[in-house]
């Protein structure tokens, strides 16, 4: 691989000489598999030609995931030509999570050269009857009195369970269950005798319909204690400690979707003829494909601030993962919708515009919010630590060289620590917490000039409006059980106030040598905050709504994808 280039930029060219004529990812062929619902295993073979399951192993392992945002770039890539082989190839890292988080050296080794001789792992947490519940878990492991392990039971709705050599399964090792009572094992399905396991059927899905959803059952499963991953009653923990790092990974998924979506709509816009005039430049067209635009740069810069936050801010990674997982998807869901609405007809027919990969899309999209951890889960996750991050606001704590570092594109990032991810985060959200700090950089730039003023009274909102949400939340302490839709209201008010920390600590990051028609004038910046105060219900401005008029025309313009990091990023950048 030419050292120079990134890692997504040299997979980018690749997969630029399959997505044409007879490719695996040529639009036609994947239209064809997701109509015979058939894997699309040409495509996920030349990921692994890529060598792509390398970046799913850390350095220390033998691989090369050094940084989380590297892999993040590498799924956004393959995610905006065909989401099915992007999560059918993607799973392996899931399954490997919990080896990577508290999986001793030894095996961690293992996983990974098995990994690297194109093993593909798959990750067993849900069952039929619990769904999210993990606690409710049935899958049982046992001691058996010679040593290791006996697994019986079934794990249903698992990518890859079929196709999958081997299979990370949370098992109840405490028949009474609770929060000790679940432990995490690696099995290898290539040991176990015919007998030991089968396959469960490959359900049908509505979207992504090549992949293998389907599921495992154990029947007396032998496995050696060196299949144990932590420590035995750990379970439950490790799997949510290994879920920061896939919640936050997987959202470039819904990214390189978004990415998917706004050029079809824009070549759409710019190839229909409406009224003698291009439908891209009808004021009709122009303002939604600026929104839907704003809402991928509010997405980008979220996943950017929270896939560093991994290496910068680890110890507060259950919140930032939470918050990302469960923006992300929801926003890109909202984005697809619009530009739906812009396409008409063409937005669900199959066969009429771009072999309909529009309306593949659309149906492939709507899974990420649910894998990983739903939107509600994640909110949940974010509600049970209302009284730190309240107590963290009002205390104005923040880890301001995290901070630095998550919001820089330039600077280092370190080595992720992964002893340091936490059930809670005792420090709040440095992202939220260093608003105050921002905007008196951002009032400082504003009385040189550097910054136009309706940026800063749109930042000024957003300030006053976080400080509300605090109190606000303040008031609403967290219960394990029926907790008040008003506290999930809150949380999607408390992520919409990440979103637009994180557009500001970037702006203000890079706004002096960042170039390019989005950072113009603090352009992105400023529709991602109109789009933020909208979200938080603030009426800004009564033109505050021209700024996405004004950002479609680079949109349409673009000559790739649309994206904010790009033009930010310095030689040096890791």
């Amino acid at each position: 691989m030419n050292a120079t280039i990134s890692p997504a930029a040299a997979l980018d060219a690749r997969l630029r000489r399959l997505d044409t004529g007879e490719g695996p990812f040529a639009p036609a062929k994947v239209a064809e598999l997701d109509r015979k619902e058939a894997f699309p295993e040409a495509a996920v073979a030349a990921l692994d030609d890529f060598g792509l399951a390398a970046h799913y192993v850390p350095v220390k392992h033998g691989g090369q995931l050094a940084h989380y945002p590297d892999l993040v770039a590498l799924w956004r890539t393959v995610a905006r030509r065909d989401l099915t082989a992007a999560i059918g190839h993607g799973k392996t890292f899931l399954g490997g999570a919990c080896t990577w988080v508290e999986g001793n050296a030894s095996q961690a080794a293992a996983l990974g050269k098995a990994m690297l001789n194109g093993a593909r792992v798959s990750w067993g947490l849900t069952e039929r009857h619990h769904g999210s519940d993990l606690l409710a878990g049935e899958l049982s492991a046992t001691r058996n009195i010679a040593g290791g392990w006996k697994l019986h039971g079934e794990k249903w709705l698992i990518n890859n369970a079929t196709r999958g050599q081997l299979v990370s399964v949370l098992a109840r090792t405490d028949p009474a269950g609770g929060p000790r009572g679940f432990s995490v094992f690696m099995v290898d399905k290539r040991t176990l005798p015919p007998t030991a396991f089968h396959s469960l059927p490959k359900e049908r899905t509505h979207g992504i319909r090549g992949a293998d959803i389907s599921g495992i059952a154990f029947t007396g499963a032998d496995v050696p204690d060196t299949a144990l991953v932590g420590r035995q009653g750990g379970g439950i923990e490790l799997v949510l400690k290994a879920l920061q790092l896939t919640r936050t990974v997987a959202v470039a998924m819904s990214l390189g979707a978004a990415d998917h979506a706004l050029r079809l709509t824009v070549d759409f816009a710019k190839a229909h003829q409406l009224y003698e005039r291009r439908l891209a430049d009808l004021p009709r067209a122009r303002r939604p494909l600026g929104q839907a635009a704003t809402q991928l740069l509010l997405a980008e810069a979220v996943t950017c601030v929270g896939s560093r936050s991994l290496h910068a801010l680890t110890s507060e990674a259950s919140l930032t993962s939470a918050l990302t997982k469960a923006f992300v998807p929801s926003a890109i869901n909202d984005m697809i919708a619009q530009l739906a609405d812009l396409m008409g007809a063409r937005s669900f027919l199959s066969d009429v515009y771009a072999h309909g990969m529009f309306q593949k899309l659309e149906r492939d999209h709507r899974i990420i919010a649910i894998f990983d951890g739903s939107t509600l889960v994640n909110r949940n996750a974010v509600i049970n630590q209302f009284p730190v991050l309240v107590r963290a606001w009002r205390q104005e704590r923040r880890d301001a060289e995290g901070l630095a570092t998550a919001a820089t594109l330039s600077a280092p990032l370190p080595e992720p620590d992964l002893s340091r991810l936490a059930l809670i985060s005792l420090g709040g959200c440095s992202v939220v917490q260093g608003l105050p700090a921002a905007l008196q950089r951002l009032q400082a730039l504003g009385e040189g000039g550097g910054v136009p003023k309706n940026v800063t009274f749109l930042a000024r909102a957003l300030g006053a409006a976080t400080a509300a949400v605090h109190e606000r939340m303040a008031a609403h302490p967290p219960s394990p059980r029926d907790v008040p839709p008003e506290a999930f209201h809150l949380a999607e008010h408390y992520e919409a106030c990440f979103a637009g920390a994180a557009c500001l600590h970037l702006w203000l990051n890079h706004q002096d040598r960042a170039t390019g028609p989005l950072w113009d004038d603090a352009l992105w910046l400023e529709a991602c905050l109109v789009n933020v105060l909208t979200r938080l219900g603030v009426q800004t401005v009564p033109d505050a709504a021209d700024v996405f008029d004004r950002l479609a025309a680079a949109v349409v313009d673009a000559p790739g994808p649309v994206s904010l990091l790009d033009a930010a990023r310095q030689e040096g950048t890791p």
